[in-house]
């Protein structure tokens, strides 16, 4: 699975106009289910997101998880993380999972993200979305289970 994680001070996605899904301060949590991809790698993936240090201590270092800061997470499904671009000028995308994986995958992500303690908001998987957030920092990191 990969992931792109966004420290963000506020993030929303909507759907039509409509909210669906909205945090405060956290991670705005991009992520796609590869071909191959599986149940355990969600949960790893997961797992690994809770515990990045990647938000401020007192001192201003990067020194803590998202657990720590007591953020939360909008986990948006993102195929277009499966791009790839190495042949002409239109990205290929045949290495993301297959729709009925990948909405199984990104249910089950956002679930694992939920049960390591952090409040989650999710946008709606195969729906055209729009997000909205504010990178703190800015903080972007990309996650690869593959890598």
């Amino acid at each position: 699975m990969r992931a792109l994680l966004q420290r963000v001070t506020a993030a929303r996605v909507e759907i039509g106009g409509a909210t669906v899904g909205e945090i405060g301060p956290g991670l705005c949590i991009l992520v796609c289910a590869m071909q191959g991809d599986t149940e355990p790698q969600a949960e790893t993936l997961a797992a690994k997101i809770a515990k990045i240090r990647i938000f401020r201590d007192d001192e201003g270092r990067m020194n803590r998880s998202v657990v720590d800061a007591r953020g939360a997470a909008l986990v948006v499904s993102q195929f277009t993380l499966a791009a790839d671009t190495k042949r002409g000028n239109r990205p290929g995308f045949s290495a993301a999972a297959a729709p009925e994986d990948g909405q199984r995958l990104y249910d089950h992500f956002a679930a694992a993200v939920q049960a390591q303690g952090i409040p989650v908001a999710t946008g709606r998987f195969g729906a055209d979305m729009q997000v909205s957030l504010t990178n703190d920092g800015p903080v972007t990191i990309w996650l690869d289970t593959d890598a």
